[in-house]
């Protein structure tokens, strides 16, 4: 059985986090948006009787519909190996995988810190402004405890030791998608982050991911995703921010 994702076809987004762990998992899936009359199709689902889903992305799998994020890599984790297998292990990742989710929401939020529905363009000084304390204040506090993580009792590999997990993979992605966006910033405060920073080198060498970033599969970042660069919100980060933790 194949699973269907449902995302959005032209950006990476929130989708891309479920799409790294299938990948991953080397499973069958199809991306439906992506296939002749899939959007058509990913609207009249959202629209369905059963379980409706407030908003992509959400996974079919066989009956089973499901939506929400972190909820897909929840389901995802326990079937393919990508969360431990005992409950406190599971509901570790997911916390892991909600608190990925606080800060991707920010890193959308410099850009549109007003309205969704306006354009960045109506919004700019706000935007500036949002971004120089995001890169200040924000990545460092949620770096801070990922460093953390990755550094108690002592250095590891990936979040749990040894074993990657779908919140390993969602670190992954959101390193890169703020190096995207805030390359100058980031080229500053990652060197502060070395644990972080290999835990990214080493997901994108897993022989399952790195073949899906050189493909066709992989879609750009771009400037209608969740992570997009504009010159004028990538400051440079102020002196104090950039500190290691753990």
């Amino acid at each position: 059985m194949a699973y269907e994702l449902f995302y959005w076809p032209t950006i990476q987004g929130r989708g891309e986090f479920v799409r790294l762990a299938l990948e991953e998992a080397g499973v069958p899936y199809v991306d439906v948006a992506r296939e002749p009359g899939g959007m058509g199709r990913m609207m009249a689902a959202m629209d369905g009787p059963d379980h409706p889903s407030f908003a992509p992305p959400f996974l079919k799998a066989g009956e089973l519909l499901v939506g929400q994020t972190a909820n897909i890599l929840l389901f995802l984790g326990q079937r393919h190996g990508l969360a431990p297998d005992d409950e406190q292990g599971r509901l570790w990742v997911n916390q892991i995988q909600l608190t990925i989710a606080d800060l991707v929401a920010e890193a959308h939020d410099t850009h549109h810190p007003i309205a969704t529905s306006l354009y960045y363009e109506d919004q700019r000084p706000e935007a500036k402004r949002r971004a120089a304390d995001f890169i200040e204040t924000r990545i460092p506090k949620f770096f801070d405890w990922f460093e953390g993580i990755l550094g108690r009792p002592e250095p590891k590999d990936y979040l749990l030791g040894e074993r990657v997990t779908y919140a390993d993979l969602s670190l992954f992605q959101l390193v890169a998608g703020l190096r995207y966006a805030f390359p100058q910033a980031l080229a500053r405060i990652d060197a502060g982050y070395p644990l972080l920073s290999a835990l990214h080198d080493r997901v994108a060498q897993r022989p399952r991911i790195a073949a899906y970033l050189a493909s066709k599969r992989r879609l750009p970042f771009n400037e209608e995703g969740i992570f997009r660069h504009y010159d004028e919100l990538d400051q440079v980060a102020h002196p104090g921010a950039g500190h290691g933790g753990g």
